[in-house]
């Protein structure tokens, strides 16, 4: 899914899961801000569980449930640096509903 001509995706989805998009000439509104602000705080945790990840990864004792766990987060935080990422013009970011194509459940 890509931005729709002079919107700009959103880094939440609305309540049945769509995509959210804010049209506004004003980068400076409080929409706009309150989007930088959520990105920046997804981009940031999606950085720290990958710091996170690689001992998990390494450890050969970690049991089934903490691997899941794992993927699943790892996940939730990939899809929203692909929506970062597609919201910021990237003409290279693929589909968001690459997930429900593929059956891939998220949260």
């Amino acid at each position: 899914m890509t931005a729709h001509s002079g919107l700009r995706l959103l880094p939440w989805v609305g309540p049945e899961g769509k995509p959210c998009y804010l049209n506004t000439d004003d980068p400076e509104g409080f929409m706009s801000r309150l989007a930088d602000h959520i990105e920046s705080i997804q981009l940031g945790m999606a950085s720290e569980l990958l710091k996170q990840a690689h001992p998990v990864l390494d450890d050969e004792t970690a049991n089934r449930e903490e691997l899941s766990l794992l993927a699943a987060q790892l996940a939730g935080a990939l899809r929203d640096v692909l929506r970062v990422a597609t919201s910021r013009g990237s003409d290279h970011a693929p589909s968001l509903n690459a997930d429900a194509e593929s059956g891939l459940q998220t949260g």
